[in-house]
């Protein structure tokens, strides 16, 4: 990977990831600092947000990286003052962080689920983006604009079984981003979704993990496993001019398993 600010897509931008620390998270980050961006990684994982921030950096990324929880509202706060002391502003959000990133999701019927896994997944997928977006949108106001993109997952449209509070806040993440592109258009702050399918982010996969990620390739028009790499070029196109008169809006990046 190669940086040069200023170039790239989002050059002169200032550009916050959630999440930053592993996965497809990770994967935005680096993406999005190699497109020119002056880049704000944070996660809860501070001793693997290190090794993803020093890599960045050595490829010529600017910005800072910051160990949050995204549950913490004055913690996003802070991150977000920081951010906008670059610039004035902040120009766009991928707001990544959830669930499956921290602990493994129980795969259990409905009334299966502990009450505790149940409302700490609406805590961590949906709670946490309706608190980014409270941090970042009035520094986005400031700026008159901004891009907003809110992580979704293409569960919502398949409705797996076994994970119903895992779909219900990906399906609470669509129809939040619905509302408030309406309520902060005025603002030209747009909001679009990213729907993911199964993708291979693990690391260090076991056998089982590689299994369950290469299931789905059976149902998909484009028939490969998918990896971090194949939603990123999506996540360029929401946060740049090339989108600018797109907003409330999901786009599914899954190879063709779910055709609408």
């Amino acid at each position: 990977m190669s940086t040069l600010q200023g170039t790239g897509r989002l050059a002169g931008k200032t550009i916050i990831v959630t999440g930053a620390a592993h996965g497809i998270g990770r994967a935005y980050a680096e993406r999005i600092a190699n497109e020119g961006a002056w880049t704000v990684a944070i996660d809860q994982d501070g001793p693997a947000l290190e090794g993803v921030w020093s890599g960045i950096e050595a490829a010529g990324g600017k910005g800072f990286a910051r160990r949050v929880d995204v549950r913490d509202f004055p913690a996003l706060q802070a991150v977000a003052k920081d951010a906008a002391a670059h610039s004035g502003r902040i120009d766009g959000a991928v707001n990544n962080a959830g669930m499956m990133a921290i602990i493994p999701m129980s795969r259990a019927l409905f009334e299966d689920i502990t009450e505790e896994e149940w409302d700490f997944m609406f805590d961590e997928n949906i709670k946490s983006v309706w608190n980014c977006c409270r941090a970042w949108t009035p520094y986005m106001k400031d700026g008159q604009g901004g891009s907003i993109v809110n992580v979704s997952s293409s569960t919502y449209f398949r409705s797996l079984e076994t994970r119903s509070h895992y779909v219900a806040t990906k399906a609470a993440v669509i129809g939040f981003s619905r509302v408030i592109a309406r309520e902060l258009g005025k603002y030209w702050i747009r909001v679009n979704c990213i729907a993911p399918g199964s993708t291979l982010s693990e690391e260090n996969p076991s056998p089982e993990v590689v299994q369950m990620r290469t299931d789905p390739v059976a149902r998909r028009a484009l028939k490969r496993v998918e990896k971090p790499v194949d939603l990123v070029g999506t996540a360029v196109f929401l946060l740049s001019e090339d989108s600018e008169y797109m907003t409330g809006q999901t786009l599914i990046v899954e190879g063709g398993g779910v055709v609408r």
